[in-house]
């Protein structure tokens, strides 16, 4: 802009000083163009930096915002502490004279606290865990690459490493909060009342419980978010999630019935996590029990003895099965995507 003795002015700032006086309009500036003029108003974040090892954190911080939003899931989330409850009454009866006689109850009729108790724990606990797990784990990707956010995470120092991390962990936070974490705390209980000689003899038992949990924990972890970056369509990937665990079971059950064998449980996800329960609680048998195959005049002809897969054969598969979720999460969890 050059006004009429010659001198350039900033186009900015001639229409300020044409706006903020309005006798320079007349014949003091020979051009005027409108622009606007804006402050500056946005400064640094002064506030403390989150540590690199826990931005992922981030992620299921806001995720609990929206999923406790839900009263009906809240509900579901305060009922699953049930069963701990119930547990603990058990423990607490097993060590109580007086509540036992006024129920007139004797201390055999009362479950025993032992390693099949806190399996009993686990299963139920975990059954419920799943149901969790499916409520809240198929939306948390497919949301991200529903609205192309992906972008928006990945640009600022956030690697794709620390996005599975902080979106596995929304499952894996909400589930530790009622398998292991109550597990251990009716284990300690346990241990208070009965005294230092059970601790020390049954000490497996607390890392059987951890341990177990937690490879059921990680496993719904994986499988909700590959589904999810999957399957967008949230009724759809819980649809998917249930199909995984049922569908499985059926056909290990035809291939058991039709070749005679148990290895049909393989390919059943419900078979596998029950073996590795059992083999930490020590509870697993791989010879099940003898089936008469065929008989005359009440006499056994022929008898076969089924065998499970070895443990270490339902380690192997659900390592397996939680790499390909890996796999699958890798090639969905990308800043771009080429669309033919």
């Amino acid at each position: 802009m050059v006004r009429d003795d010659g001198v350039r002015v900033p186009t900015s700032v001639g229409l300020f000083v044409s706006e903020a006086n309005p006798r320079l309009k007349s014949g003091t500036l020979t051009r005027v163009t409108h622009m606007a003029v804006l402050e500056r108003s946005y400064k640094r974040y002064q506030g403390a930096l989150a540590p690199e090892w826990s931005r992922f954190l981030i992620i299921p911080r806001h995720a609990y915002r929206h999923v406790f939003r839900s009263k009906l899931f809240t509900a579901f989330f305060a009922l699953s502490f049930i069963w701990p409850l119930v547990c603990a009454i058990l423990i607490y009866l097993h060590h109580n004279v007086n509540a036992l006689a006024i129920m007139k109850l004797n201390v055999a009729d009362v479950l025993p606290i032992d390693a099949f108790f806190f399996q009993v724990f686990v299963e139920v606990q975990g059954t419920i865990g799943f149901f969790l797990a499916m409520l809240v784990g198929p939306q948390q990707v497919s949301r991200d690459l529903t609205n192309n956010a992906l972008p928006l995470y990945l640009c600022r120092p956030f690697s794709r490493s620390e996005y599975v991390v902080g979106k596995m962990s929304i499952v894996i936070i909400l589930l530790s909060t009622i398998t292991w974490i109550p597990g251990l705390i009716l284990f300690w209980l346990q241990s208070y009342l009965e005294g230092w000689s059970w601790f020390s003899a049954n000490s497996w038992i607390a890392s059987a419980v951890f341990l177990g949990s937690l490879v059921w924990i990680v496993l719904l972890a994986l499988l909700t978010q590959a589904i999810s970056a999957w399957v967008k369509w949230r009724v759809a990937a819980r649809a998917a999630l249930l199909g995984v665990f049922f569908i499985p079971t059926a056909f290990a059950e035809i291939i058991n019935q039709i070749f005679e064998t148990r290895w049909g449980q393989i390919i059943d996800l419900r078979a596998l996590i029950g073996n590795v329960w059992a083999g930490l609680f020590g509870s697993f048998v791989r010879q099940a029990a003898s089936q008469v195959q065929e008989s005359r005049n009440g006499r056994v002809v022929r008898e076969a003895l089924f065998s499970a897969p070895p443990l270490w054969a339902s380690w192997f598969m659900l390592f397996l099965i939680c790499a390909l979720c890996l796999l699958l999460l890798s090639r969905k969890v990308k800043a771009y995507e080429v669309v033919k």
